[in-house]
């Protein structure tokens, strides 16, 4: 089952790069240089017509959106490797922190970067920023009070919905979100942050 991995480092990739190298599964991958529009190029978008990275294509078939990508490596390898839990409520569970870090905390991210320092002043609305950052902040006390008690996610083990959450983490620091409250994350995210296949991911 030959796979490709089209992938940016430091961009949302990161999880699904991180997800790849936890399971352990081959697959060829692609760094896309977005500086030169690659993801713009006519074979890129024949595959991906959204032109965004990452990209996962699978015997020939296109996943895009790094949610669909998870969801397809945890139903697909996870289970077997232990990282993934079998159909049930728990793998309900992992769902709803899944689409939750996707949607919701993805979104209140979003906001404050496109009302940040990375767009034209003239563009920038400063209460919206503020407004997602206080969102941002309430997502993250939603996710340590979850933490309390518990090492990852979903428990005592390590899973892929730690893959596709504890990414966030730094990424939400550099954009002005304070951490330092919430301890539970903090802990949790220092673990995730420790392991081997982050660092080959982190690698590029």
């Amino acid at each position: 089952m030959p796979m490709t991995f089209y992938y940016t480092p430091m961009s949302s990739a990161t999880r699904v790069h991180w997800a790849l190298e936890e399971l352990g599964v081959p697959y060829d991958k692609v760094r896309m240089n977005l500086g030169e529009g690659q993801h713009k190029k006519p074979d890129y978008l024949k595959l991906n017509p959204n032109g965004k990275i990452p990209l996962l294509v699978v015997d020939g078939v296109a996943i895009f959106e790094s949610l669909a990508q998870l969801l397809y490596l945890g139903e697909t390898f996870g289970v077997d490797k232990g990282l993934f839990p079998k159909p049930g409520l728990e793998r309900a569970e992992a769902f709803k922190w899944l689409a939750w870090v996707s949607v919701s905390v993805h979104d209140a991210l979003v906001r404050i970067i496109k009302n940040g320092e990375r767009v034209p002043e003239e563009e920038r609305n400063p209460k919206a920023r503020e407004a997602a950052i206080r969102e941002a902040g309430e997502l993250f006390a939603i996710l340590d009070a979850h933490l309390a008690g518990r090492a990852y996610v979903l428990g005592d083990t390590f899973s892929i919905v730690d893959c596709a959450s504890a990414s966030f983490v730094p990424f939400a620091a550099r954009l002005g979100i304070d951490t330092s409250p919430f301890k539970n994350i903090q802990a949790w995210s220092a673990r995730c942050m420790g392991r081997e296949a982050l660092a080959r991911a982190m690698q590029g």
